[in-house]
């Protein structure tokens, strides 16, 4: 590891297009688990201007069966579902506003052929419902526990929203998209040395400007936008990381009035690296949104930043990386690799050890063993769904379980 580098990462608003979709095929997920803690949702969602389509693979009691029979109501729910999402994240713009919008259903019922490998059944465990690769990561730059550049990306994005929602910052819209670069000395993050924020806004807050006869923009309004993200950058970022060095773009492309699903359509999935650890660690290739619990691309995903977590937490490394795979149809993962980067107490062998046997672990990395332990059969996910499934704080309903720290004392335990 290089011990003085340059290291960025970016993340995206709730509003931006791509984040839109992923929020609303959680909600979808939510809406079915609410329903069937043992539902199967595979639901990927489209948005574009003025119109969201969903599409996938569903069963679950109260909404839908194997032969493809809607339950009474259950499609105005969702449609329903769906409205609320958009309405909730803010958009009421004339070219995707949540009342006006098109909406199209295109969910069906799942494969009986995925359904007989991924259910329990007889002797048989529940099976893994994919294949697939999965990755974990911790690192102790941050009281979270993840790299700096996503943490403090995520953070700025959290406050403009919450500013936005609040009305202490009427001149934002939805839309926007943040990068941080940070400078590393001794392997520890000491200063921002580029920042770029790129928010959609009110007509007029850019510089002005003028093409084919047309004018728009106000110095005094850009002015006041530009005053208002440096002081986020200030109060987000820990103190001295913005100096007279920092370069910092706003806006870069000048105006950017028209944004969201209008300017640019959204698709689930498309934000893996925001979603994980903003390009600091390998990432499996699997999205997370729009897929229940028994689909190893979460639930794996979500035990490895558990286990990783954990490991950090304890003290037996200062980073550290886990690797899981797994084959469709198949409870226990195919391999365990755990990397802690020359920073570990303990060897990555013993680690891997402890990992594969549930009797020291205190569970078995299978699907069911994954989802029993965390508890995700419960409709947790929206929230997950924008500023990051990780280095966010656990919640009292079970919302993100895979952040809590309770497995540290015994990891601890079986490696001394």
């Amino acid at each position: 590891m290089r011990s003085h580098y340059l290291f960025t990462s970016e993340s995206v608003s709730e509003g931006h297009p791509d984040k839109v979709a992923d929020q609303i095929s959680d909600a979808i997920v939510d809406l079915f688990l609410a329903k069937d803690p043992e539902a199967r949702v595979a639901c990927e969602t489209l948005t574009t201007t003025n119109r969201v389509v969903l599409a996938g693979e569903v069963r679950g009691r109260g909404m839908i069966d194997l032969n493809g029979n809607w339950e009474p109501g259950a499609q105005e729910e969702i449609q329903r579902t769906v409205r609320e999402t958009v309405k909730r994240i803010g958009y009421e713009q004339a070219g995707f506003h949540w009342q006006n919008l098109t909406f199209e259903n295109y969910l069906h019922p799942q494969s009986s052929d995925i359904a007989q490998g991924v259910d329990a059944s007889g002797n048989k465990d529940e099976g893994a419902g994919d294949q697939g690769i999965m990755f974990g990561y911790a690192t102790d730059e941050t009281p979270d526990f993840m790299p700096a550049t996503l943490y403090y990306s995520h953070r700025i994005l959290a406050r403009m929203a919450a500013d936005r929602h609040s009305g202490a910052a009427p001149f934002l819209e939805p839309d926007a998209k943040s990068q941080v670069t940070l400078a590393y000395e001794n392997e520890v993050p000491v200063a921002a040395t580029a920042i770029v924020v790129s928010t959609q806004h009110k007509p007029d807050y850019c510089l002005p400007w003028e093409k084919n006869g047309q004018k728009g923009g106000d110095a005094a309004k850009y002015a006041q936008l530009r005053a208002y993200v440096l002081g986020v950058l200030n109060e987000v970022l820990p103190a001295g990381f913005v100096t007279a060095d920092t370069v910092i773009h706003l806006n870069p492309t000048g105006k950017f009035e028209i944004g969201g699903p209008d300017g640019d359509a959204g698709v689930t999935g498309r934000k893996i690296i925001v979603d994980t650890y903003g390009g600091a660690a390998p990432h499996g290739g699997g999205a997370f949104s729009g897929k229940d619990p028994t689909k190893v691309d979460r639930s794996a995903a979500y035990v490895c930043r558990y286990l990783a977590k954990n490991i950090v937490a304890a003290g037996l490394a200062r980073r550290c990386t886990i690797q899981l795979s797994y084959a469709i149809g198949v409870a226990a993962p195919l391999s365990i690799h755990v990397d802690l980067h020359g920073t570990g107490t303990v060897a990555e062998s013993a680690v891997e050890a402890v990992l594969a046997d549930p009797a020291r672990l205190g569970f078995a990395l299978t699907p069911r063993g994954i989802r029993t332990h965390l508890g995700l059969n419960r409709p947790i996910y929206q929230r997950s769904a924008a500023y990051g499934h990780f280095g966010r704080t656990p919640d009292a309903d079970g919302g993100f379980s895979w952040e809590r720290t309770d497995l540290a004392a015994a990891l601890k335990a079986a490696l001394a």
